[in-house]
């Protein structure tokens, strides 16, 4: 098992940038695709990106695409998201998971592993 826990939210203004971090706990990091997923307010969970073991492999949600880059730092077990050019419609609690698996997918059941989330806010 894998806990995790999510760090970086906060309020910035149309624009501006935050760098998110998931530090994951437990078994060997490595072992686990990972990915970002979003929850605004009354709106389903959605898939924002996702990242294989070694990071040699990204995908993006189209609305995140050339603005947002998935990351990852296996020796200090630490998941990111480099988030720019935020605008008001990615305010929203991000979340970071892991998959019993080396190769990522998009739909939220196929990760077993969750953190709290945390708060990004931005303000137009």
């Amino acid at each position: 098992q894998v806990q995790l826990v999510e760090s970086g939210g906060g309020l910035v203004q149309a624009g501006g940038s935050l760098r998110l971090s998931c530090a994951a706990s437990g078994r060997t990091f490595s072992n686990y695709a990972m990915a970002w997923f979003r929850q605004a307010p009354g709106k389903e969970r959605e898939f924002v990106a996702a990242i294989s073991w070694s990071g040699g492999r990204t995908h993006y949600a189209d609305f995140v695409k050339g603005r947002f880059t998935i990351s990852r730092d296996n020796a200090k077990n630490t998941l990111y998201l480099q988030m720019n050019s935020l605008k008001p419609e990615d305010t929203a609690v991000y979340y970071c998971a892991a998959r019993d698996g080396l190769y990522y997918r998009t739909q939220r059941e196929d990760y077993n592993y969750w953190g709290q989330g945390t708060q990004v806010t931005v303000s137009s």
